[in-house]
């Protein structure tokens, strides 16, 4: 075939890679436009050519500041993210700090804060700093128990100061009628839990199905375990890092400190004699969740307290002498009604607690985790015993499984071992910016920045 030797002066310096600022150079250059392009495109680049000074090899903009600032290529936005975020000067600061510093570097590219936001948000130095907040937490999943008594809650209160040689407080509360039981103790060990769930709770209510507590060693030993499985009872365990678990036995005794707060002497020496009073002040308090009073829900029916009498209220004056007779009918027909009374308990429970759940959410970040995913560790030990310039995230680790609970297990990368974690305390691990590993694409944004047409 004939050669063609015809080589035009104009195309002589035509720019053809495919960098986002190919246009302005090939225009600049030999002020060709491509033909394809529409009226509207045409303008459009008309008007932002003017802002452009070509300057062989380079390509320079005159910014809106007048300052004027080099075009960087595809292949170089990597090494200058590096610079202006890792390097020793960088700081590892926030996306936009790191534009700004671009920008002041005298450097331009069109998606300078774009690309900055998401460099920082893949550096891995980065990824391990920060904290867990509330809206870090998974989706609520409440407790919805169905029989009263079936469920109960333990935990220890204290030490508070010493009262008639009493130091703690033992606390046990059931789920569906928020009734409770407590006594002061001496002691936190295993044999003050072992005689008050066999004398307070089984001997007066029965049996119940689970019992919820912490990982103490008053309550997971081998004395109550025992008396656990002898009785066919299934023991869960809250962990330290999420005692949401057993969340109705944290309010309760919340409330129950709460009442001995406003009621014992200066000294509060006297905390130990006030607490049954405090009881029957929760007992018969009306509790949102149930509608109802807890007192009621055991008993059937309301419970008369000191000053109706001293205030002469209607029952105390009109039904006082009311017949035995008659009185024996009302309180069999209040037995009668107890299963309803603790049937709309259970529907004002179910639906009280599914207008929290729809609140809670709202205000989280919703999170999804897959199996094979990467995640950080968040360290709670760090909250008790911080290291300075110690990072809290560990990692990464990889997920084997997610549970229906946000409950995950994971898997350490170097060691192979696996733990089952709540994914509160999971964050996605990104893959790191390292210049040495990651390509550069010529089309796409971070990393692969806009291509020709884009720009």
């Amino acid at each position: 075939m004939e050669i063609n030797e015809r080589f035009p002066d104009e195309q002589l310096l035509a720019m053809s890679t495919a960098s986002w600022y190919a246009h302005f150079v090939n225009y600049l250059a030999t002020g060709s436009i491509p033909s394809h392009w529409e009226k509207k495109r045409r303008q459009r680049f008309m008007a932002q050519v003017k802002q452009y000074i070509w300057d062989e090899p380079d390509l320079f903009k005159i910014g809106l500041d007048q300052v004027i600032r080099r075009c960087i290529p595809d292949t170089e936005v990597l090494q200058v993210l590096t610079h202006a975020h890792s390097s020793a000067c960088g700081g590892h600061f926030s996306g936009q700090k790191t534009g700004y510093r671009v920008l002041q570097c005298g450097f331009y590219w069109p998606t300078i804060f774009k690309d900055a936001c998401e460099f920082a948000r893949n550096c891995l130095n980065c990824q391990k700093m920060g904290s867990i907040s509330k809206r870090d937490e998974m989706p609520l999943q409440p407790i919805l128990v169905v029989e009263i008594f079936d469920v109960w809650g333990i935990d220890f209160m204290g030490p508070f100061p010493s009262s008639n040689g009493f130091l703690y407080i033992l606390v046990a509360v059931d789920y569906v009628s928020k009734w409770i039981e407590a006594i002061p103790t001496r002691t936190n060990d295993h044999s003050v839990v072992y005689k008050f769930v066999q004398s307070n709770i089984f001997a007066r209510f029965g049996i119940p199905r689970v019992i919820i507590s912490d990982g103490g060693s008053h309550f997971k030993n081998f004395n109550f375990g025992k008396l656990l499985r002898w009785y066919n009872v299934n023991h869960r365990i809250a962990t330290p890092y999420h005692p949401q678990t057993s969340g109705q036995v944290e309010v309760s005794n919340r409330q129950i400190k709460e009442i001995l707060m406003k009621t014992v002497r200066t000294d509060r020496k006297d905390w130990s004699s006030k607490l049954d009073d405090a009881l029957w002040a929760y007992r018969t308090a009306y509790k949102t969740p149930i509608g109802t009073t807890p007192y009621r829900l055991v008993y059937g029916k309301g419970c008369h307290l000191p000053m109706e009498l001293a205030h002469q209220a209607h029952w105390a004056i009109k039904t006082v002498n009311a017949d035995y007779d008659e009185a024996g009918r009302i309180r069999k027909l209040q037995l009668s009604e107890i299963e309803e009374i603790r049937d709309e308990a259970y529907e004002c429970a179910s639906a009280y607690k599914d207008k929290l759940k729809k609140v809670h959410d709202a205000k989280i970040r919703k999170r999804t985790f897959e199996a094979g995913q990467k995640v950080w560790l968040y360290n709670s030990r760090l909250k008790l015993f911080a290291g300075k310039l110690k990072s809290k995230w560990m990692g990464p680790y990889v997920i084997t499984r997610v549970g229906r609970f946000g409950d995950v297990d994971i898997e350490d990368i170097h060691t192979n071992t696996k733990q089952t974690v709540n994914g509160h305390r999971l964050k996605p691990y990104l893959e790191g910016n390292d210049i040495n590993t990651l390509e550069i694409d010529k089309v796409g944004y971070i990393l692969h920045p806009v291509n020709e047409e884009q720009a």
